[in-house]
């Protein structure tokens, strides 16, 4: 059965879609303009990927998840994150904390829980249909002017295609770090885990107090960089206004200084050096890692060449025995609700948002949450939602299709000048740059 509510007068302006960090913050800002929203989660609460391992389920979070970035940049600026939490604390306290924030902005009432978005269509009067299945099952449609996706980009896991040769008859398990929940689930068993970006670290280190055995492979070596250099946490240092006023190479050399002083070399571990300078790709953000790795806890490997029942080799040739494969490497973006042709679609994965937000001839449609900044990206996501609700009123003029692509073609030349065509540099912002570009002018 369908209810199909259309364009009547008590429909909300604004379809909110996601209840997470980002669609929170949007509820939020629209709130605080009293535009009038309504919100859709599919979850059975709010808090995104936070509550997911409190609530066994599967997702891209895990049961030792912690932030990575300080507590006084992870935080709402209207409600910040209470002063007994540890400065970098686990997902249960990220979690309770979001609820708690959505209960003090009065923002629960207006979330949907349990709601799916099954499609959103573009209507030939440039309204958007959308249509939800809710918890009993039922589906509606209901038409809004404007849409915000603020559902997150850990959609999809990304496994390598093709496998290694021998996949097929490994006689052990091979998964996806969506469904590694916790490390005591591998007690005594012998595991290799795939990637060197912020989940495989994470995850191996975790593994390494439980299983028999752990190994790290890399195909890509990755900057790792401690959550503290001098006693302060780095996206600390990184909001410090003499930061900003370096430039890149300058910046570069600092923290290349500063990485060589605190842990050395990544090749004293058996790691590989990266190929690239500092800030030219993601780095991996991990206190533990080497740690574990000085302690035996973890063997850094290279890529694995083959599999043979049990048995894998990699490619230096060493062959190791092994009963798990866990790939960590990654997520694709993807939003199977929205109409073919959508800019978050493009060829290999590119993400074409005119300020990182809005959809090219699509008025109305809305992206909160899509960057990836090097630190922590609430105060990112603040200024969008606080950038689309005066959009939304009028306040911020948009340009046409055509200029929008400009300016889009113009960031998307120097991201790839600078990272190079990686998968996912399309969403790099570096914090005060994008902040600026998102300040909307008093008299606007």
């Amino acid at each position: 059965m369908v209810d199909s509510r259309v364009g009547g007068p008590a429909d909300p302006t604004v379809c909110v879609i996601g209840a997470g960090l980002s669609g929170l913050a949007t509820a939020h800002a629209l709130s605080a303009r009293g535009i009038d929203f309504v919100c859709l989660e599919k979850a059975p609460d709010v808090g995104g990927i936070w509550r997911q391992p409190g609530a066994g389920e599967r997702g891209p979070a895990y049961l030792s998840l912690h932030l990575n970035n300080a507590k006084e940049l992870t935080g709402y600026t209207d409600f910040p994150m209470p002063a007994d939490m540890p400065l970098y604390p686990g997902h249960r306290e990220v979690a309770t904390y979001l609820r708690s924030f959505a209960e003090w902005a009065g923002l629960l009432d207006r979330v949907e829980l349990g709601t799916e978005v099954l499609a959103v269509r573009q209507d030939g009067d440039g309204a958007w249909t959308v249509t939800s299945r809710d918890a009993g099952g039922e589906v509606t449609e209901r038409r809004f002017p404007h849409v915000v996706v603020a559902s997150g980009h850990n959609t999809e896991a990304v496994l390598p295609r093709p496998l290694p040769p021998g996949a097929d008859s490994f006689a052990g398990s091979i998964l996806h770090s969506m469904d590694y929940l916790d490390g005591s689930d591998y007690a005594g068993r012998r595991v290799v885990v795939v990637g060197m970006g912020a989940s495989g670290v994470d995850i191996a280190s975790d593994l390494s107090r439980h299983a028999a055995r752990t190994l790290l492979s890399i195909r890509r070596a990755l900057h790792i960089v401690p959550k503290q250099l001098f006693g302060m946490s780095v996206d600390l240092i990184a909001d410090a206004p003499w930061w900003h006023e370096m430039t890149l190479p300058e910046k570069r050399a600092f923290v290349g200084q500063a990485l060589l002083v605190a842990r050395g070399r990544l090749s004293d571990y058996g790691l590989p050096e990266p190929d690239h300078p500092l800030f030219s790709s993601a780095v991996t953000i991990s206190d533990e890692i080497l740690s574990r790795i000085r302690h035996g806890g973890v063997v850094p490997k290279p890529e694995i060449d083959r599999l043979d029942g049990d048995r894998v080799t990699f490619t230096d040739g060493t062959v190791e025995e092994a009963d798990t494969i866990v790939y960590c490497t990654g997520f694709r973006m993807a939003f199977p609700f929205l109409p073919a042709g959508c800019p978050t679609d493009g060829k290999e994965g590119v993400v074409e948002l005119y300020k990182r937000v809005v959809a090219p001839g699509r008025p109305g449609l809305y992206f909160v949450g899509l960057i990836r900044p090097v630190g922590a990206i609430t105060r990112l996501v603040e200024a969008q939602a606080r950038w689309v609700a005066r959009a939304v009123e009028g306040e911020v003029p948009l340009p046409t299709a055509d200029v929008m692509r400009d300016e889009i073609a113009t960031y998307l030349n120097g991201i790839e000048e600078r990272y190079g065509r990686t998968q996912g540099a399309s969403v790099q912002v570096d914090v005060g740059a994008y902040l600026q570009e998102l300040r909307v002018p008093q008299n606007v």
